[in-house]
């Protein structure tokens, strides 16, 4: 069964992340993706993750995408990352029974016309976990 499911990136989010900005030196897209991996070990990668657990979502312009929040996270290097942008809609064409897979493509489109900007070709999905502080 096909699925479509639209991601939209939290406006408030982006908006608090564009105020910032203007605040304090724009990160580069290696420095963003260490930030938001600061903390976390990867394991092992998996095929498939659930997108209604992982709604928050980062995007990595030219690099990767983020999914989730919490203890552990998921790191997507998708095929094309070049195409990513932090101003985009994600629209996944999910193939995987409603998960969010490694075969997947993912549409790029516009955040204000809609118009469409490329898309992406899912690769494995790295889980990154928090360390536990020693205690």
């Amino acid at each position: 069964m096909k699925t479509t499911v639209l991601f939209l990136l939290a406006a408030a989010t982006l908006a608090g992340a564009a105020g910032a900005a203007g605040a304090a030196p724009k990160l580069t897209p290696e420095q963003q993706l260490a930030k938001a991996l600061e903390g976390r070990v990867a394991g092992k990668p998996v095929r498939c993750i659930d997108p209604r657990l992982n709604m928050n979502t980062q995007v990595i312009d030219g690099t990767a995408i983020v999914y989730g929040s919490g203890q552990t996270i998921y790191l997507q290097k998708p095929v094309n990352a070049q195409s990513l942008r932090n101003d985009v809609i994600l629209v996944a064409d999910m193939r995987g029974g409603g998960q969010l897979c490694n075969i997947d493509v993912v549409q790029l489109h516009d955040r204000i016309n809609w118009w469409w900007r490329g898309f992406v070709s899912m690769n494995q999905f790295v889980p990154y976990t928090k360390v536990q502080p020693a205690g």
